[in-house]
Formats: structure tokens, C-alpha cells, sequence
């Protein structure tokens, strides 16, 4: 089982949104209390005032941070860039998921290092 199975497991008991291209799904500085999974779609993240940037698929997630922080702040701003389906996970979830499937945080961790890498590899090239 891979970490998008995992989100769509736990979809069936949980609350997923659909969420229509262009739509803005949270903005900086915004408190939040869950983070998302991409069951659908693509997701664009940006931030420092749009100069960073990175786009989203189906099996990865985001908005993690403000689980993770003291203060629960989104750090970036998160939109939709095409029609998606989205797995809302709370803090409860998240460790519920991670408690009934451990390998679910192996995968995260390992999708959100690919990322950081593929980040960094491009600000090389900048």
C-alpha cells in the first residue's frame, strides 16, 4: 500500500472536499488545523509573495505545517489548478493514520524529501 491507497483508505471515513480549478484553498498567515492529501488532481503552493513555487499531484500532501507548529500558521498559500478531490485531515487523523498504517509516515516523509530535493535542484538552476 502506497501512501495515496493510505489516503484513499481513510477517505471512505473521512472528510473529503472537491475543490474547482482556480479556487484558493488556504492563504499565508492563515491559522490552520488540518492539513490535506491529494486524492484528485493538482495543487499549486507558493510562497515568499508568489517567487517560490511548486505544483502538487495525486498521493501528496500539504498544509502539514500547521499541525506540526506552535502557532498553526499556514506559511505559503495553496490553490487549486485543477479540478480536485481532497483528503482533510485533522491532527486526530493524521495520528490515526500514521498509528494504523506506520508505513503511511515512511511514505510521507520520503514524497515530502523528493520534493524538498526537486526544490532545491531547481533554485540551482535559478
Amino acid at each position: 500500500m502506497n501512501a495515496l491507497d493510505t489516503m484513499r483508505a481513510l477517505a471512505s471515513k473521512g472528510e473529503v472536499l472537491q475543490i474547482p480549478a482556480g479556487q484558493l484553498i488556504f492563504s499565508s498567515g492563515e491559522t490552520g488545523d488540518c492539513m490535506f492529501g491529494v486524492l484528485e488532481g493538482s495543487v499549486e503552493l507558493s510562497w515568499n509573495e508568489e517567487t517560490g513555487h511548486e505544483i502538487i499531484q495525486a498521493g501528496d500532501v500539504f498544509g502539514a505545517g500547521a499541525l506540526v507548529t506552535p502557532e498553526h500558521r499556514r506559511y505559503g498559500n495553496a490553490k487549486a489548478i485543477s479540478d480536485c478531490q481532497l483528503l482533510m485531515m485533522n491532527r486526530e487523523k493524521f495520528l490515526f493514520a500514521v498509528q494504523e498504517s506506520p508505513m503511511f509516515a515512511i511514505e510521507l516523509l520520503g514524497s515530502i524529501d523528493q520534493r524538498l530535493r526537486q526544490l532545491k535542484d531547481c533554485t540551482k538552476v535559478s
